[in-house]
């Protein structure tokens, strides 16, 4: 046999097992679609699954604008602070597992205390998160856990999970603005999984301790929100399991190679954020 036909007669029993496995596990939504409109769905999800760099920037780049356009964010015109924030995210950016992404820090003007990031490179930092950090290793800290993501591309499998749940993928695929309108809702409105901030705390303490950084600061700045009185910070809100996340990461403190403990400094801190203030 030819290889050309080995390697259609491979991809077509690897979609009929992804077919039947997306059945198995939620028959439901399939129960009435034709054979053929799910081994469809079943070729989109692996396209999405395996999405190369090159289109997750760009679609990140589509999601950043429709994030903008749609006044969900609304970017910090403070040149000082935005400066900073990119100087701490690119330090950080350059020690993570994926340094070779086009990283965009943007500071959001909204006094809550949250921080979110979407594939593709891109984070997002609330004034209200920074002025909330005593010191620049806490703020790098909440950079670190959303590189974090980004590293694990944990918004890839949620776009990909919700699209299925929601019944969106069909034999004629989804177009760009489809896939951008969906990112958009879930980057400022979905929570990660306890897998997923779990992860983005491994890693994001890994990538803080590469940096330089005193990784202590994590632990500090996740436990001093968790004791806050009043309401609950949008960024523990939405982000389960604070109290196991916490244990996780004192125990992966030992074993972090940490020789550097920069950033501790709470007095230059507020110097670089006085514009806040």
């Amino acid at each position: 046999m030819r290889p050309i036909f080995c390697r259609f007669w491979l991809l077509t029993l690897i979609t009929l097992l992804l077919t039947l496995s997306i059945g198995m596990i939620n028959p439901q939504p399939s129960f009435g679609r034709s054979w053929m409109d799910l081994l469809f769905r079943g070729v989109q999800v692996i396209q999405l699954a395996t999405i190369s760099p090159q289109q997750e920037v760009a679609l990140g780049r589509q999601i950043n604008q429709g994030l903008l356009e749609s006044g969900k964010v609304k970017l910090s015109k403070d040149a000082r602070i935005n400066q900073y924030v990119q100087e701490i995210g690119q330090r950080l950016a350059a020690t993570s597992d994926r340094p070779d992404l086009p990283y965009t820090f943007q500071v959001v003007r909204d006094n809550s205390i949250n921080a979110f990031a979407t594939m593709g490179g891109f984070v997002y930092l609330h004034t209200g998160l920074i002025k909330t950090a005593d010191n620049e290793a806490e703020l790098a800290s909440v950079i670190a856990h959303e590189i974090g993501h980004i590293v694990g591309r944990h918004s890839i499998t949620q776009l990909r999970n919700t699209a299925l749940a929601q019944g969106l993928l069909s034999a004629a695929g989804l177009d760009t603005k489809t896939w951008v309108q969906l990112g958009v809702n879930l980057a400022y409105n979905l929570p990660n999984s306890r897998k997923d901030e779990l992860e983005a705390d491994r890693l994001g303490l890994n990538n803080l301790a590469e940096a330089g950084y005193a990784a202590k600061a994590m632990i500090s700045f996740m436990g001093k929100l968790a004791q806050q009185g009043g309401s609950t910070p949008t960024i523990l809100s939405t982000h389960p399991a604070t109290g196991d996340r916490i244990l996780a990461l004192q125990k992966q403190l030992n074993s972090v190679n940490n020789k550097q403990n920069q950033g501790l400094d709470g007095d230059y801190y507020q110097l670089q954020i006085r514009s806040l203030r």
